[in-house]
C-alpha cells in the first residue's frame, strides 16, 4: 500500500475540487453503496465504466490526467466519484473489491475533502479522509468506505487500473 499526502499540485487540486465539489457536478443517484440490498444510497459520477469505456466529456476526463502521469497508468478499468451524505453515526458499507474481473492491477482512492469518514482495509488498517490524499493498494484487497458525521458529505474518486 502507498499513501501520498498532497498528491496533486495546488493548481491541479483546485481545478479538480472546483469541478467535483462545485454546484455543477452531475451527480447520479445510486440506490445502494455496496450491496444491492443495503439500506443506504450514494451519489456517483462514472468517469470510466467497468471494462474501460469512457463515460464522460473530454474536459471532465482531462481532470484525470495528473493521475495518469503521476502513477504511470496504462489503462483504467473503472473510475467513479462517490458522494456519501452525512449520517448521525459512522456507517461502514461492507468489505468488497471493486471489480472481480480484474485480479491484477491497482485500486486507488483520492480524497476530495477532510472529514471523519475513512477507508478500512480487510487487515483493519484505517485511512483517514484527508483532502488531496491518495491511497493505492492491490486491486484484490477487500476494503470498505464509511460515511461521515462532521461534514455534509464525504467525496472520493475511486480509480481502478
Amino acid at each position: 500500500m502507498n499513501i501520498y499526502k498532497n498528491f496533486l499540485s495546488k493548481n491541479e487540486f483546485k481545478e479538480l475540487e472546483d469541478r467535483v465539489m462545485g454546484d455543477n457536478m452531475p451527480w447520479y443517484f445510486n440506490d445502494s453503496v455496496v450491496l444491492k440490498k443495503d439500506d443506504y444510497f450514494q451519489l456517483v459520477y462514472v468517469f470510466v465504466k467497468p471494462g474501460g469505456e469512457i463515460n464522460c466529456e473530454d474536459f471532465i476526463m482531462d481532470l484525470l490526467k495528473p493521475f495518469v502521469k503521476k502513477l504511470n497508468i496504462k489503462k483504467f478499468f473503472k473510475v467513479k466519484a462517490n458522494l456519501l451524505t452525512r449520517t448521525n453515526k459512522i456507517i461502514e458499507h461492507g468489505m468488497h473489491i471493486d471489480d472481480d474481473r480484474h485480479t491484477r492491477g491497482k485500486t486507488g482512492i483520492f480524497y476530495l475533502n477532510t472529514c471523519d469518514g475513512y477507508t478500512k482495509l480487510e487487515d483493519g488498517t484505517k485511512i483517514k479522509s484527508e483532502k488531496n490524499k491518495y491511497v493505492e493498494f492491490d486491486c484484490n484487497i477487500k476494503h470498505t468506505g464509511s460515511s461521515c458525521t462532521n461534514q455534509k458529505r464525504r467525496v472520493v474518486i475511486n480509480l481502478n487500473y
